[in-house]
């Protein structure tokens, strides 16, 4: 069998795969490949490991007539044609659960840091600026203490940033999810409202959610309007859930109050973007993930799905279950 890997890979799991008689090849480049080039690798491949955004369209997935799996090293799998995939009987694995305490981890700091303005507090230091700024309110953050925190999508990694938040500032938890989370609603108390109820509600509001048609940019200008002046808006997901032109507009005006990114729109964030300057902005580079322990589980599922893949088994976490259906 022939695996394709947009990335270097650790040496244990290089070293294993070989070990399983795989024959593996790395991207070496210090750039993403394009298009063009990944097919020229991924042509050969029975399995494909993903990491990072690389685009995985129809064109593409046409053109890898041995293509039995590919492994993605993430939760979402917006950046695969999962529909063409599996017509064309490619299963689709992801890393779901083991990232999960990490990442609300993240939004979690991300709140509490645009809460305090804490990344503009540390670029004064840097510059030196240590003078006491005293009733200077524009320099103040709010106190989330008792506050609402609105979930959306309100899947592992929702449940864990609702658990810190009600454990850590004894938040109640609202949350807009397509099921019922019972778990959710009888440990911490929270409550599924509408989308509407969501925004109105909320003091900050902290995205989870898969990007889809439905999803995307549903954070706009319409629903900025709608969320409370104080309102503090999260996302750790994907950047494709807000219009960050909107986003800003709403954060000039004042229609909401402050903003948490580990994921932006589009990504990367170039290096002039004017959020990166605000002092109730706080934005990082998707690093939710970027715990040493959460990685290597992460690399250890994605070995699985692709071990099973090759050998025509179901794997242990599939985006698309169905294409076994197809066989």
């Amino acid at each position: 069998m022939k695996v394709f890997t947009n990335r270097v890979l650790p040496e244990k799991v290089f070293q294993k795969l070989q070990d399983d008689g795989i024959i593996v090849t790395e991207w070496l480049g210090q750039r993403e490949l394009t298009p063009d080039e990944f097919i020229t690798y991924a042509q050969e491949a029975d399995g494909i490991m993903l990491m990072a955004g690389m685009k995985i369209n129809a064109d593409i997935l046409q053109q890898c007539k041995n293509l039995k799996v590919i492994s993605l090293h993430s939760v979402g799998f917006d950046n695969v044609d999962i529909e063409t995939a599996t017509k064309l009987g490619i299963a689709i694995g992801h890393t779901p659960d083991v990232l999960s305490k990490a990442t609300a981890d993240a939004a979690f700091l991300l709140m509490l840091a645009t809460s305090r303005k804490a990344f503009f507090h540390h670029k004064r230091a840097l510059k030196g600026e240590w003078k006491s700024y005293g009733d200077t309110s524009e320099l103040l953050g709010i106190d989330i203490e008792g506050k609402t925190l609105g979930i959306f999508g309100l899947g592992s990694i929702g449940y864990e940033m609702a658990k810190r938040s009600k454990n850590a500032f004894g938040m109640d938890i609202l949350y807009h999810n397509r099921s019922t989370n019972e778990k959710a609603e009888k440990e911490l108390g929270a409550r599924k409202v509408s989308f509407e109820e969501l925004l109105e509600q909320s003091d900050v509001i902290s995205v989870h959610a898969n990007l889809t048609p439905e999803t995307k940019e549903v954070f706009n200008a319409s629903a900025f309007a709608k969320m409370k002046p104080n309102a503090i808006f999260v996302n750790v997901a994907r950047g494709g859930i807000h219009n960050e032109a909107d986003l800003k507009a709403a954060l000039d005006n004042k229609t909401i109050w402050g903003a948490g990114l580990d994921v932006t729109n589009p990504e990367p964030m170039a290096i002039d973007n004017p959020l990166l300057d605000m002092l109730n902005v706080s934005v990082l580079p998707h690093i939710g993930s970027a715990v040493k322990e959460t990685r290597d589980a992460m690399m250890e599922l994605m070995v699985g799905n692709l071990l099973a893949g090759l050998k025509g088994e179901q794997l242990p976490k599939c985006v698309n279950p169905e294409v076994y259906k197809k066989q």
